[in-house]
This record gives C-alpha cells, structure tokens and sequence, in this order.
C-alpha cells in the first residue's frame, strides 16, 4: 500500500531563531520512498544537514522574525502490517540497562520533560511496567493525534497538523529519564 505523509509546521519567531530539525523519514526505510520527503520553508531559507550518530538525517536552518512554515510531504510503500509486539517484555531497572542504552534515556533539550512528567506520571503512573505502559502510551498518542486530525478545531488547519504541544508531549513520554528511563 501507498501511504502518504507529511507535515506543516508553523513557528513565530520575535527575532531570528537557529533550528535543528528531526523530521525525515527514517534511512532505514530509504528504499520504500517513492516521493522523497523534501523540507521546505516559507520564507525560503538555506538549510543545511547532516547525519546525527544514530543515522537519523538532521536539518540546521535560522528561522527569521516572524512567521516561518516548515513543510514536506511524500509517498512510501508499506505492507499495511502493524508493528510487531512483545506483551511479555519486562521492563528493566536503569541499573540493568547496558552503557550503549542510556544515551537514549536522556532527556530533550527541545522539549520541557520537566513540566510535562507531572502529567506523564497523572495519565501513565496507573500503568503496568514492561509492555502495558508502552502500549498505553502509543494508546493515547495514536487516540490524541486521530483527534488532533479530525477535529474541528482541526478543519481550519491542513488535514494532518499535530500541534507542537502534542508532538512534544509524545517525544517527552518516550524520552523522559527519570519515570519512563526502560519503557
């Protein structure tokens, strides 16, 4: 199946604002592009990238003052499958964690982890560890997106927006360390 993705994301900026941005498609599914996911901005400004140690592609522009639009769509083939799961996964004590893991446990710079694990903790905390808080968690993105989507705040907006409050919401209860550290 054909599935088609993108985004626009709209940023007012009091005076120019350097940015590094995460939002192409994973390399690993390179091969499944068939119409490229190319970054575009409006005003127009130079962008340059570059491969982060995990292999993701990054993109550096400087916002302007003012309003700036960052948009991309594509086309990728998938299967339609749904993702593999693990119900009986355990989740692991941050001691347990080899080295090599605990790069990914640290928190985002870019998003507030410490205002948002209040909230993480009032709708999560509830949870079985292991594989009952992650299926909670994508649970309540994917329910949350779908409604960002269709709802009709979201009719005056182009059909797939996330506001950037949810998306950091999202990035913060897989990345937050010290409440979802072996999620």
């Amino acid at each position: 199946m054909k599935i088609q993705v993108g985004y626009e994301l709209v940023y007012d900026c009091p005076q120019p604002t350097p940015m590094m941005l995460m939002l192409n498609i994973h390399y690993s599914r390179a091969s499944d592009i068939l119409v490229p996911d190319y970054l575009t901005t409006n005003p127009s400004v130079p962008i340059t990238a570059y491969r982060d140690t995990f292999g993701n592609w990054c993109c550096r522009i400087i916002a302007p003052a003012g309003r700036t639009v960052i948009t991309s769509s594509a086309v990728v083939k998938d299967s339609g499958a749904t993702d593999v799961t693990a119900p009986a996964a355990r989740q692991h004590s941050i001691q347990e964690l080899p080295e090599e893991a605990l790069v990914f446990l640290l928190g985002n710079r870019y998003c507030e982890t410490d205002r948002l694990s209040e909230t993480a903790w009032q709708l999560f905390g509830h949870l079985p560890s292991g594989w009952g808080l992650v299926q909670g968690i994508c649970d309540f993105v994917h329910t949350h997106t779908l409604r960002s989507i269709t709802s009709k705040h979201a009719r005056h907006e182009p059909r797939g927006k996330l506001s950037m409050s949810m998306w950091a919401f999202a990035v913060t209860m897989r990345i937050s360390p010290s409440h979802f550290a072996a999620a």
